[in-house]
């Protein structure tokens, strides 16, 4: 049996699969997923700059070993994560980083045959002015850039 869902084509060609660059973004959803070996936080970041990305959301992971709480870290600070709310304790509150904002840099990563989505960097979202992809030049979506 066929359903007809309008508006179904829309979201398949406006998902995350080419998303890359620099963009503004907020925390619309978290998740802490126990694993073994990796533990880690899904995050799903909803675009807010560049206009032409507006609406469109980035799902990716951070992971809480030890050898990754730099970059846990580094997402905290940069996102405006209150420290003094539970840091102290070793604990992160996943409410409070609802509607956080920030900065992120995104890339691809090929792995066995698979790709995903790298959140490779942060800055505050003050900074957003500094790292647009207008204020850098016109390829800064097309091409990684280390200014992040």
């Amino acid at each position: 049996m066929k359903r007809h869902i309008p508006g179904l084509h829309q979201q398949a060609s406006n998902n995350d699969d080419n998303v890359e660059g620099v963009f503004l973004v907020r925390v619309e959803r978290v998740f802490h997923r126990w694993h073994p070996q990796k533990p880690f936080f899904a995050l799903r970041l909803a675009i807010l700059e560049p206009k032409e990305h507006t609406g469109q959301a980035i799902s990716g992971r951070l992971y809480c070993t030890p050898k990754a709480l730099w970059k846990l870290s580094w997402f905290l600070r940069d996102f405006g994560y209150d420290p003094n709310n539970l840091l102290g304790r070793d604990e992160v509150d996943e409410k409070a980083l609802l509607g956080l904002r920030g900065v992120v840099r995104t890339s691809r990563t090929m792995l066995n045959g698979r790709s995903f989505l790298n959140l490779e960097a942060f800055a505050p979202a003050g900074e957003w002015e500094e790292l647009s992809p207008a204020s850098l030049g016109p390829s800064i979506n097309q091409e990684a850039s280390d200014d992040l």
